[in-house]
Formats: structure tokens, C-alpha cells, sequence
């Protein structure tokens, strides 16, 4: 057997399904009878869609909302089909749903998110291990929008605002080059059946790499990377902090059904293969969104630039506007750096001080970390509440789309896009300039 033989086969026993499947029986999740009697009645559905799918893949459709373009998402034809080859089930197709409940009374596994533009949930399932399903349901928020408006602020406001601006400049690289190559290799997510789908939040969008398995290895690495030797701890920490953390996330991903074993591990490797270029550029691109002249103008057109560039590589998905949410908050954060560092709200420690001791942890120092987390994070979801009320009515009124259903008005290019970038990038400066600025005023920053 030729080496190229060999990677053909590795690859593809990587890539199948059953052993995703196999993966979640043994932890303890196995779909209903009725739904594996179901496939099996009729194996020939599965390839009846894919082939119809992949036929529409072969051209490029129109954006929606355009006469005789595609029909929103939430419609077979509008999710991201399979790509010619690429084996399994179409990308974003209700594989496998359970139309009847057996006996056993299966529960719907979790309390996971369902697609926030189709509605789709996940499937039913036994779930027979619920402390390892809460892990992992635990490792899959690790890379989801939740834990990162979390997770970056409490960086900026309470341990180190540069280590957490930098943190954002490598996440928003990491995801757009993930997101970008995701619409270029455009496989599928693993079929179902075999797999039990537990979460279908991103059901919708390609498989190749796992954004989760490259997010959840950009940041423990980059944290470590960024925070060792100019803050005193003992490296140890950090070589048991990133195999658990980077683990944890990938796992969880095969766990949930969404991922084979290769996208992860693709995922993993990519993300390395980004650090190892684009690190030592990271110290030059803060220094620039914090004091070039024009950083403003050219961060905003950067992104949107790169925005633009994304949208034209595959048809319409919710992947559009998880992009625009990603580049929208790396603009705002960057925008807002820039000008708390012209006016003075945020100073980086000098150099001849590092490396930084840990501050003794008092009652003092807990009670403004404490306020801090509560006031911005208050700020925060006010500010993205009045944005979203403001930027899908005036979406749909410049597009002339109805807006009296939220869920549908989203359903339409015109609408998601504008919201998100404008909505997120709001959020992202708020995080760097308003709320620092409200921190200031009251004493507590």
C-alpha cells in the first residue's frame, strides 16, 4: 500500500460516522428504536436527499430575499449541502428526528440551545450517563457565545486588559480563517443515523474544521502563551491547563454528534499551524489599534472587507452571520482599545515592572471584581438589547422584508448580517471604551 493509499483510508476511517456513533454508546447515549427502525426501513432516504443537495451545490444560487433565489433557512435546499465526495448526510438536515416515543419515554438529551434561525432541536435520545453528558454539554459552551461574553470582559476589566485584547485579535483570526475554510471544503456534518444529533444550534453550517476544537485550542494555548513570564506562576499550571481544556472542548463536539473524529483533529492542527504564523504579529497589531492615527477608519474597513470576501465563498447559511458576530467584535474591541488608550482609561503596567505578582486576593479586591462583572455585564446586554431593537426594524425597513416575526425577518441576508456586525461591534466597544469609561466615573476601575 502507497503512502497516498494509506492517508486515503486514514482519512476516511476517520470520517465515519459509526464511529461517532459508537463513541456516544459508550458514554451512554443511544437514539430511540423507533427512530433506528425508521432508517432502516428505508437506507436509500439519506442518499435521495444528498444527491439532490449535492446537485445544488454544483451552482451558485442567488442571495435570499432576490426574486427566485433560494428560500430562507429552515428549507432543505437553503441548508449548506453535501459537497460531491465528501460522503454522509447533507449538511443541515434534520437527520434521524424520532417521530414516535417508544415505550422507555426517551428524553430530549440536555438543555441545549435549538438553531436559533430554523427552530430545529435536537433529537431524542437515551442519555443513560447525565454527569458525563453535563461535561460535555459544559465543553461545548466552552466555544460558544455565552462563555466568550464572559470570558474575554473578565479578562479586560479585572486581570489584564492587554493579555484579553490580544486574546480577541488571536479568537477572531482563528475563527474567520475556520469559518472561511469551512465554506471552502464544505463537508458535511456526520450522518444521522448512525449519530444522534444532541445539539443542531450549528446544524446548519459545513463540518471541516471544528471552529470549537480551534477555538477551544487558540485560547488555553494563547493564554499560557501570553501571560507566562509576565505574570509569575509556575508553568506546570499551564501544561495541565491546555490538554484539559483543548480535550474537553474537542471530545465534547464527537459527543454531541457534531463533528467526526478527523474534523477535530483537523481543527486541533490548523489552529497550531495559525499560531505558529500569526503569532509573532500580535504585539505589533495591538500596538497599532492602540496608537496609529487612522487605526479607527482602518479596522472597521479591514473587517468589513473581510466580511464581504467570506460571503462570496458558498450560498447563504447561518455560518454569514456567525462571521459577521466574530469580525464585528474584533472591530469594536479594537475600536474601543484605541480610544481608552488615547484617553488614558486603561494603562498597560511598564515594562521594568514584570513579571507581575498576584495581587492577595481581600475582600476589597473581590467586591470590585464583583461590581465590575455585574455593572459591564448589565451595560453590556443593554447595549446589545437596544441595538438588536434598533438594527433589525431598520434592516428590514431599508429592504422593504416585514419584520413582525423576529425569527423570520432574521431568516434573510439583509437582516442578519447588518444586525450582527453592527450589534457585536457595539458590544465590543462597549467592552473596551464605555464600560471602562463608566468604571472610571465611579471609582471602581
Amino acid at each position: 500500500m502507497s503512502l497516498g493509499q494509506w492517508l486515503a483510508q486514514l482519512v476516511s476511517s476517520l470520517q465515519d460516522p459509526q464511529k461517532v456513533a459508537r463513541f456516544q454508546q459508550l458514554c451512554g447515549v443511544e437514539a430511540p428504536a423507533s427512530c433506528t427502525a425508521a432508517a432502516a426501513a428505508d437506507p436509500r432516504e439519506d442518499e435521495k436527499a444528498e444527491a439532490h443537495l449535492a446537485g445544488e451545490s454544483r451552482r451558485r444560487e442567488r442571495q435570499p430575499g432576490a426574486a427566485g433565489g433560494p428560500p430562507p433557512p429552515g428549507s432543505d435546499r437553503n441548508q449548506c449541502p453535501a459537497k460531491l465526495g465528501g460522503g454522509g448526510a447533507p449538511n443541515g438536515v434534520r437527520n434521524g428526528r424520532a417521530t414516535e416515543v417508544g415505550p422507555a419515554s426517551p428524553r430530549r438529551a440536555g438543555l441545549l440551545r435549538r438553531n436559533s434561525l430554523t427552530g430545529e432541536e435536537g433529537q431524542l435520545a437515551h442519555v443513560s450517563n447525565w454527569p458525563l453528558h453535563y461535561l460535555f454539554c459544559f465543553g461545548t459552551e466552552l466555544g460558544n457565545e455565552l462563555f466568550y461574553i464572559l470570558f474575554f470582559p473578565f479578562w479586560i476589566w479585572n486581570l489584564d486588559a492587554l493579555v484579553g485584547r490580544r486574546l480577541v485579535v488571536i479568537w477572531v483570526l482563528v475563527m474567520y480563517l475556520g469559518q472561511c475554510t469551512k465554506d471552502i471544503i464544505r463537508w458535511p456534518r456526520p450522518a444521522s443515523p448512525p449519530v444522534v444529533k444532541l445539539e443542531v444550534f450549528y446544524n446548519s453550517e459545513y463540518s471541516m474544521p471544528s471552529t470549537h476544537a480551534m477555538s477551544g485550542t487558540a485560547i488555553p494555548v494563547a493564554m499560557i502563551l501570553l501571560t507566562y513570564g509576565r505574570w509569575q506562576y509556575p508553568l506546570t499550571y499551564g501544561l495541565i491547563l491546555i490538554p484539559c481544556w483543548c480535550s474537553l472542548v474537542c471530545i465534547s463536539r464527537i459527543y454531541m454528534g457534531m463533528h467526526s473524529i478527523l474534523d477535530v483533529i483537523a481543527g486541533f492542527l490548523y489552529t497550531i499551524l495559525i499560531l505558529v504564523i500569526f503569532y509573532p504579529f500580535v504585539d505589533l497589531i495591538d500596538n497599532f489599534n492602540q496608537t496609529h492615527r487612522y487605526a479607527p477608519l482602518i479596522i472597521i474597513g479591514l473587517h468589513l472587507a473581510l466580511g464581504i470576501f467570506s460571503f462570496t465563498l458558498d450560498t447563504w447559511s447561518t455560518s454569514r452571520g456567525d462571521t459577521a458576530e466574530i469580525l464585528g467584535s474584533g472591530a469594536g474591541i479594537a475600536c474601543g482599545s484605541h480610544f481608552t488608550y488615547k484617553m488614558g482609561l486603561l494603562l498597560d503596567p511598564p515594562l521594568d515592572i514584570l513579571p507581575l505578582a498576584r495581587h492577595p486576593i481581600s475582600v476589597t479586591l473581590f467586591g470590585k471584581a464583583i461590581l465590575r462583572i455585574f455593572i459591564g455585564m448589565l451595560f453590556v446586554l443593554v447595549v446589545r438589547d437596544i441595538m438588536k431593537r434598533i438594527t433589525i426594524p431598520l434592516a428590514c425597513k431599508i429592504f422593504n422584508i416585514p419584520c413582525d416575526d423576529i425569527r423570520k425577518a432574521r431568516q434573510h441576508m439583509e437582516v442578519e448580517l447588518p444586525y450582527r456586525y453592527i450589534t457585536y461591534g457595539m458590544v465590543g466597544f462597549s467592552i473596551t471604551f464605555l464600560v471602562p469609561y463608566i468604571f472610571f466615573f465611579i471609582g471602581i476601575s
